[in-house]
């Protein structure tokens, strides 16, 4: 585990395109959060979103900027702003979280000479010189974090980075929250009431939480659920509801594709689309097990470190994150990306595990998340960076 920060007496400046649904802007929160508690000032520029209110309660500031803008010439305006507000506010460290707005940070950070930290997300796709120096501000920090060991084996890949400059920080998830014991039936039963799912009572209920985009995973689901149904006996039929927790954003097509599949295999009475949720631990509390099986590699993956602090197995694709949040066995179950047989496979392998033994594994999922996976270990590794930074500033 990593110590308790000391007393932090610091001004942070946190810049993140927007403030909706998503592992950056959790995690801008998350920090942001901390740094008040540990008593410091955190403020965050941003275009805003459904966030910002939550950063404002935590004691954090928000600063309205368009940092969302690939333009060159609104870059160049964020630089000029930036450095004028670190000027005013008294800000001792920049930390950016995304490739336009480090652009910006980094010249406000050389005009100001203050520190200047960057976290990558996610891997960055690198195809063509223009590209390669676009996502290059990232890698011009003093210290870049990243939420991974698969993510950092990623920069390390692309890049020349001193190893020294490079940091793995894996998210985490908010173990206070996600606690199984804090959360009530009567939650979980509003929840299902919002979903319309009142009065349903299935013997298995599995969610897939993310949003409805091609590469989360959701028609590998489909069909495995639609590969399970085809399995089962008359009179025997598959008590199973799948639910897809998250919403389409602008992406209304996909949503629309996915429905007319699920008709098409012929599970409209077993998988539902409920859209955003604003209960997520409630959501994990509902359900008997998770999925996480993307098509492509999760960055870090916050599904299964949700799943596991709430006490639920977790079946995820073998790549990226999940590698190193998911212990394969003993916490969930490891699958070939894009395999719905599989998936059904797994599916079925937990379906037929006792209910003791189901137990056995979400509780090993909590156990990592507590020790390895924690908010507040993220919060505290991150702060650590931030003082040791501005302890060099100061010799």
């Amino acid at each position: 585990m990593v110590p308790k920060m000391t007393r932090f007496n610091h001004t942070i400046l946190q810049v993140i395109p927007t403030l909706n649904a998503g592992g950056a802007e959790r995690s801008t929160l998350e920090i942001a959060s901390a740094i008040v508690k540990a008593g410091g000032r955190a403020l965050v520029a941003s275009q805003g979103g459904r966030l910002a209110s939550e950063i404002e309660l935590s004691g954090g500031e928000i600063i309205d900027m368009p940092v969302h803008s690939k333009s060159p010439f609104t870059i160049l305006q964020n630089a000029h702003r930036l450095s004028k507000l670190i000027q005013i506010e008294g800000v001792d460290l920049i930390h950016a979280r995304s490739r336009a707005p480090a652009w910006s940070a980094l010249a406000a950070a050389k005009r100001t000479n203050i520190p200047f930290v960057t976290t990558y997300h996610g891997a960055y796709q690198s195809a063509g010189p223009i590209k390669r120096y676009y996502n290059s501000s990232m890698l011009r920090a003093d210290c870049v974090i990243a939420n991974s060991r698969y993510t950092a084996d990623a920069i390390a890949k692309i890049s020349a980075i001193e190893p020294q400059r490079l940091r793995v920080i894996p998210r985490g998830a908010d173990i206070d929250v996600f606690d199984p014991a804090g959360v009530s039936e009567h939650r979980v039963n509003q929840l299902t009431k919002n979903w319309g799912l009142t009065g349903e009572n299935p013997r298995f209920r599995v969610l897939l939480p993310g949003r409805l985009t091609p590469w989360k995973g959701h028609e590998i689901a489909i069909e495995a659920v639609a590969k399970l149904k085809s399995r089962s006996s008359p009179g025997n039929e598959t008590e199973m509801t799948l639910v897809f927790c998250g919403g389409a954003s602008s992406n209304t097509d996909y949503e629309s594709a996915l429905r007319a599949l699920i008709d098409q295999r012929g599970v409209r009475d077993m998988v539902h689309l409920v859209g955003d949720c604003t209960d997520m631990p409630a959501a994990y509390r509902w359900a008997d097990l998770v999925l996480s099986p993307s098509t492509r590699p999760e960055a870090f993956g916050r599904v299964a470190i949700e799943a596991g602090a709430m006490e639920k197995p977790i079946i995820a694709a073998r790549h990226g994150g999940a590698i190193e949040t998911v212990m394969d066995g003993t916490s969930g179950i490891l699958i070939s990306p894009g395999d719905a047989n599989a998936l059904a496979n797994a599916i079925a392998s937990i379906w037929d595990m006792s209910a003791e033994d189901r137990t056995v594994l979400g509780q090993n999922g909590r156990a990592r998340a507590t020790s390895v996976y924690s908010a507040s270990a993220m919060c505290d590794s991150t702060l650590r960076v931030y003082s040791d930074l501005l302890a060099v500033g100061e010799q």
